[in-house]
């Protein structure tokens, strides 16, 4: 099926519903910002496109000044090749997966972050066999409980398996602290662990004559403190480029900072202080704000007090019982996420705005497994 065309100035009215909505000044303004705090720290800026998985938006942060790009899925680093030639996996590529890998262009200069013996002996053969140099992350677990090494020894260790495995070559180390989730003026704490843990990760490095010369980490939630972490040379934040409401809740971002909302019909207002709207689990993902049941799957851009309470597959429940508004079926409204990576991944096209016009759209480009059929 032809998928009906949408001119730009068109007004959102034009628009078939669900659909993801981007501001494009909060979205320039965002990009601008990390560009901004990474060189005022000198850091590498590497963002994650898990968020926007666009080459759009990821061409937008290379002109930025970003030094590379951050990808999860061999898939994705194909993708994102087309518009950086420096491109890390921040997953450790076991299988099948490693044939893709090693498929990428051979002028890209690819890292693979990894935390077992296993990926390393994997990964050395087929670089071997595709005659390609790769740079390899060893990861740590500096408390998130995911991947990573949680013993330096390990860490040493693997640092060497890497060094002694040609054509790989050991290029540094990776963490992720997504397990400090509380508000950027209370992770004093959990930041200091954190930065003890990676000094005691390096020293143990150092003397073993393998020092990383790369430190790269970092999350949206802790970004704007990851100067304060000592040796980081490089940050990889992928949600800051949209925003969402858990960022806002956390103090990331300001709300006036979300840049993407869900932009939903009201098709029902028939049962008393509530409306539904066209959006739901499918639209919106289902992931509760901090984990904790009861704060809504969303809520509204102009009316924050109107949460998406509840949800199936393609409704979602707004919650009208702390406003006087009432809704009239057909009237349109923009949804905050929750969780704006999931968003983004539901979605083949976002639709760029300004004010109330569409300016411009881009495919999600990156989006799926795009596994090969079978023949």
């Amino acid at each position: 099926m032809t998928p009906v065309s949408v001119p730009a100035g068109a007004e959102f009215g034009e628009l078939e519903t669900p659909a993801a909505l981007v501001d494009l000044d909060r979205l320039d303004a965002n990009i601008a910002r990390m560009a901004t705090y990474a060189k005022q720290h000198s850091l590498a800026l590497r963002p994650h496109i898990k968020t926007h998985k666009a080459t759009t938006i990821a061409a937008a942060q290379m002109a930025g000044g970003a030094a590379g790009l951050t990808c999860a899925t061999p898939a994705e680093a194909g993708v994102m090749s087309m518009v950086s030639s420096d491109i890390l996996l921040a997953y450790p590529a076991i299988g099948p997966k490693l044939a893709r890998l090693m498929a990428l262009p051979r002028e890209l200069t690819l890292t693979v972050a990894l935390d077992s013996a296993h990926a390393v002996d994997d990964l050395a053969r087929a670089a071997r066999a595709a005659d390609r140099a790769v740079h390899v992350y060893v990861e740590l677990d500096v408390g998130m409980h995911r991947v990573g090494v949680t013993a330096w020894e390990e860490a040493v260790a693997l640092a060497r398996r890497v060094r002694d495995s040609a054509p790989l070559n050991y290029a540094g180390i990776a963490f992720y602290p997504g397990h400090i989730r509380s508000e950027i003026v209370s992770q004093d704490a959990a930041l200091t662990a954190l930065g003890a843990a990676l000094a005691s990760a390096t020293q143990a490095l150092e003397q073993a004559g393998l020092p990383p010369k790369v430190v790269s980490g970092g999350s949206t939630p802790t970004v704007w403190r990851t100067h304060e972490i000592g040796g980081v040379t490089e940050m990889r934040p992928g949600t800051y480029v949209y925003n969402d409401r858990g960022t806002a809740e956390l103090g990331a971002c300001a709300p006036e900072d979300c840049a993407l909302t869900v932009l939903a019909t009201v098709v029902s207002t028939s049962v008393p202080n509530q409306a539904v709207i066209d959006a739901g689990a499918k639209a919106l993902g289902r992931e509760p704000m901090r984990g904790v049941e009861g704060e809504g799957w969303g809520a509204l851009l102009d009316r924050p007090e109107v949460l998406v309470a509840r949800m199936s597959e393609e409704h979602g429940i707004l919650d009208l019982s702390k406003t006087g508004w009432r809704p009239q079926v057909g009237e349109l409204v923009r949804v905050v996420p929750n969780h704006v990576c999931i968003v983004v991944h539901l979605n083949d096209v976002i639709y760029g705005v300004r004010g109330e016009r569409i300016e411009k759209s881009w495919r999600v480009d990156a989006r799926g497994r795009q596994q090969l059929a079978v023949s």
